[in-house]
């Protein structure tokens, strides 16, 4: 495998394509309508910044000495060696203008509000590892990946298609970022031992292991009884579709609950992304499936519902 693939994560990445996919589809306006080129630059943002973080981890917990031989799970390119700092951080800037320019070509086409969302989300990148007092160490990780990799990420995709921000992408971006939390708890419940020892106070090991334990699982319930009330709010009952993961649920479930700290959880991080990602599909399919005009707008120009209420009506999907 080339090695900037493998320090990219290959794994973790559909904690990126997720929201984008849902709060595409879960915007108002019909699936024949939607904006193709905007949802592939906002696929473009989410990934790029996904990888940046990755790669940004890498350098700084390599260079800080939190990733170190004892360490489990994947190896890290330049606590190893396979990628030099100067080369990572050549890396993290090439991905981040990439993220820049996707974003600048929405801001150009949505609305320049999306700078400064793009903005706080590549801060947010640098911040989660790197400077002299990295966020993720601070117990804060999990509130950011909840925010940029839930919230913004799901609603900011229907916002591009809309130009409003409406309650269901919001409700839909619940789910999704349960469940991408719960994949950087997991992570994190198996790298306790190894954290404590480096320095890094993660929110798992602020917690400790059996309110780690208990907090994953209570994450993958949230995000299955979000897509319950997503289905109780909207127009029918399409998006109970998401439960279609519910069945890959119950390993993961299991196992976060009684697996050794280490590598027996490197199972469960794998079968929870599993889960994200066909909660998200089965969840986009089923909103995709929804006439959603008119349901809740928040933020944005409410003189665009009667044209995409119109739309809706004749098409008879949203």
């Amino acid at each position: 495998m080339n090695r900037y693939v493998e320090a990219a994560r290959p794994r973790t990445l559909p904690a990126a394509v997720t929201p984008v996919v849902v709060g595409t589809a879960a915007a108002m306006r019909p699936v024949s309508d939607l904006y193709i080129d905007r949802a592939v630059l906002a696929l473009a943002v989410a990934l790029s910044l996904q990888i940046a973080v990755n790669y940004a981890n890498d350098l700084f917990d390599g260079l800080s000495g939190v990733d170190t031989a004892e360490r489990t799970g994947p190896r890290r390119a330049v606590a190893s060696g396979l990628i030099s700092p100067a080369e990572m951080k050549r890396a993290t800037a090439l991905v981040l203008a990439v993220a820049g320019v996707a974003g600048l070509i929405l801001a150009w086409q949505v609305g320049w509000e999306l700078l400064l969302v793009g903005a706080l989300a590549i801060l947010a990148t640098l911040g989660y590892s790197g400077g002299s007092k990295p966020y993720a160490s601070r117990g804060l990780g999990e509130l950011s990946v909840f925010v940029f990799f839930g919230v913004v990420a799901t609603a900011g995709s229907a916002y591009v298609q809309d130009g409003v921000l409406t309650l269901v992408p919001l409700l839909a971006s619940l789910p999704v970022g349960f469940l991408a939390v719960a994949l950087l708890v997991v992570n994190n419940l198996r790298d306790i031992p190894t954290d404590e020892v480096a320095g890094k106070r993660t929110l798992a090991v602020r917690l400790g292991e059996p309110a780690t334990r208990r907090l994953y699982q209570a994450l993958v319930g949230l995000a299955l009884v979000g897509v319950v009330v997503i289905a109780l709010v909207v127009d029918g009952w399409w998006p109970l579709l998401g439960l279609v993961a519910t069945p890959l649920a119950v390993m993961p479930l299991r196992q976060a609950g009684r697996v050794p700290l280490g590598p027996g959880l490197v199972p469960v991080l794998e079968a929870t992304g599993r889960v994200q990602l066909l909660l998200g599909v089965g969840l986009a399919v089923g909103l995709g499936l929804t006439p959603l005009a008119g349901v809740g707008v928040l933020l944005g120009a409410p003189d665009v519902l009667p044209a995409i209420g119109s739309a809706a009506t004749a098409t008879g999907a949203g």
